[in-house]
């Protein structure tokens, strides 16, 4: 895998959110000279790329209608180190402006994790698993 799309409801919003809260990096907002086009691309890891993409944009390329947004349909994982990580990461989503949908906590399994949700109800989960080396996979 690359790329991971999210559909977006305002690419400019979500921009922000991702580049001036988060603190991802990106050139910005580009192909605005097509009317489908407009497109952010982040910089992840491994060569994994984040692309915001307005809703409306995806159905139309892809030939689906646009439904409602539903925040379980998907979640992503960001792996972490430590629990201080944890804890680091889901207070600058909160000051980014996300909403914190589950605080982060000690996990059945033995792990450490919260959950955010990102302008457009995308939910992420912040963990620290004990079993997995997040440098490994980088």
């Amino acid at each position: 895998m690359t790329v991971l799309t999210l559909g977006v409801e305002d690419l400019e919003r979500s921009v922000r959110f991702y580049r001036d809260g988060l603190g991802f990096g990106t050139e910005g907002i580009v192909g605005t000279e097509f009317e489908f086009g407009a497109v952010a691309f982040f910089e992840l890891q491994s060569g994994l790329r984040l692309a915001l993409w307005p809703r409306r944009s995806l159905a139309h390329d892809s030939g689906l209608p646009l439904g409602p947004p539903s925040a379980t349909e998907l979640s992503l994982g960001h792996n972490v180190g430590s629990r201080q990580e944890v804890d680091a990461v889901m207070a600058q989503a909160a000051a980014a402006g996300a909403v914190i949908v589950k605080p982060a906590q000690e996990t059945f399994w033995g792990g450490y994790a919260g959950y955010f949700q990102d302008p457009d109800q995308h939910v992420w989960e912040v963990v620290w698993n004990p079993q997995w080396d997040p440098q490994a996979a980088s």
